[in-house]
């Protein structure tokens, strides 16, 4: 849809902003019209760190997180607690958790929830990965979000893990339903995190 701009260029920049979740067209534009305001210097490193992030950032061949190597910070680091595995949606939520500095445990990242009605399924996700992983593994606790998908996964992965012997708790939710766990407050993920409960 045109925006009345002489300038292809500038309508792709627009374009290609408003692709990005929750950003819509004044959004898009605003962002490409200060693209533009950068200095060429600016702008080639903005468009490299792109670029970079593209071709650097890779999935932990571990927990499915990102990283920059073959295994993240996390795996590597021998005083985690490996016998307790925390499963989340999202790599933003890794970060959410890890603010609260009181988890000392491994991460799984799914890479998203079940959702019939948009297409993704079991298949879609890391859940795989997650089974390959489980040797030594005596508690899976499942942060997935609060929400209507968030519980199906959930409800899903431990169907899977219980037969296997493995305790699996859910996150005892200070955090409002339907709310996403990067938003949340440390104090609050903390609760969660000691209120968890076996499903």
């Amino acid at each position: 849809m045109s925006l009345g701009y002489d300038v292809a260029a500038l309508e792709e920049l627009i374009n290609q902003f408003e692709r990005m979740p929750g950003i819509g067209r004044k959004s898009a534009q605003r962002m490409a019209f200060y693209v533009l305001d950068m200095d060429h210097d600016a702008a080639k490193k903005f468009a490299s760190a792109i670029e970079n992030a593209h071709e650097s950032i890779k999935q932990c061949s571990v927990c499915c997180n990102l990283t920059e190597n073959e295994t993240c910070s996390i795996c590597q680091n021998e005083a985690r607690n490996k016998k307790i595995v925390c499963v989340v949606e999202d790599p933003r939520d890794v970060m959410a958790i890890e603010r609260t500095h009181e988890f000392d445990g491994t991460y799984h990242v799914l890479h998203g929830a079940i959702s019939p009605a948009d297409g993704i399924g079991p298949e879609e996700l890391t859940i795989k990965q997650l089974l390959a992983r489980l040797d030594g593994v005596e508690e899976v606790i499942m942060a997935t979000n609060p929400t209507v998908t968030g519980e199906a996964t959930a409800m899903y992965v431990s169907r899977l893990l219980k037969p296997l012997g493995i305790k699996v708790t859910r996150l005892a939710y200070g955090v409002p339903v339907g709310a996403d766990l990067e938003y949340a407050d440390e104090v609050t993920l903390t609760r969660a995190m000691e209120g968890r409960r076996e499903i």
